[in-house]
């Protein structure tokens, strides 16, 4: 057995038994780095949060040192979702120690997905196959609501600031501060913490709720479009392969 059966399959009780303690670590991880936000924590536990912070950065960046040593392309596992996510589990630590903002340890938890490969879930596999095939049916689609919606959030931030600007210019004073509203109120959250006061603006406000319903509705629709597609494609393929087998 090499490493590459250890890493990369799991196929093996080794293989197995290599993505479990993975998995185990990663949950360690989000526990104590979810831990690491109480801002009244003593000091000593403070202390013991940062070694562990130290091990287990260690432990990733050993792991992915791993699996890109042992895949047979490298470059295609370096640039895979997978191998992207792995990178990112740890990357940030070194960027911190560079004195960069950044802090994406949050992004471990994708690494959770490892599970359906290790279970080796036929089901999962076939499903995940399937909206993966239904996003590109309705990638072109998509794409269009995208550019449609990023226009009517404009005309949304736009229209609020001119009903808005004279009544709230501390809260509507340019259009960029606008987005915001148009972004609450496009997708019907509403948080309330920017509302208008004058009859134009809430008559406005009642088109962009309007038009919102729309908006968090067709994804939805969309997708559901894409795996009806999807669905049909195979039971054509399904029907002609049960046509041809028995024309033998």
């Amino acid at each position: 057995m090499n490493i590459r059966q250890i890493v990369h399959e799991s196929d093996t009780v080794v293989g197995r038994l290599f993505d479990k303690v993975v998995l185990a670590l990663i949950l360690i991880s989000l526990v104590l780095m979810s831990l690491g936000t109480f801002h009244g924590i003593d000091e000593r536990w403070k202390a013991v949060l940062d070694v562990s912070e130290l091990v287990i950065v260690g432990l990733f960046t050993l792991e992915y040192a791993l699996r890109v040593w042992a895949a047979p392309d490298k470059w295609a596992y370096i640039r895979s979702f997978y191998g992207i996510v792995d990178l990112v589990a740890f990357l940030p630590f070194y960027l911190s120690l560079a004195a960069v903002g950044i802090d994406l340890r949050a992004v471990r938890a994708l690494r959770l997905l490892r599970v359906f490969r290790i279970f080796e879930v036929a089901k999962y596999n076939r499903a995940m196959i399937r909206l993966g095939k239904a996003l590109q049916y309705a990638r072109n689609e998509a794409l269009i609501f995208l550019m449609a919606t990023l226009v009517l959030l404009y005309i949304a931030a736009m229209g609020i600031h001119h009903f808005e600007y004279e009544a709230q210019p501390e809260k509507f004073e340019s259009v960029f501060h606008s987005l915001w509203w148009a972004v609450v109120t496009l997708t019907t959250v509403g948080y309330g913490d920017t509302y208008p006061i004058t009859a134009g603006g809430r008559i406005w406000t009642f088109v962009i709720l309007l038009l919102g319903m729309g908006i968090v509705a067709v994804p939805a629709g969309l997708i559901a479009s894409g795996l009806t597609q999807v669905l049909q494609d195979e039971r054509a393929a399904r029907d002609a392969k049960a046509e041809a087998d028995g024309s033998e």
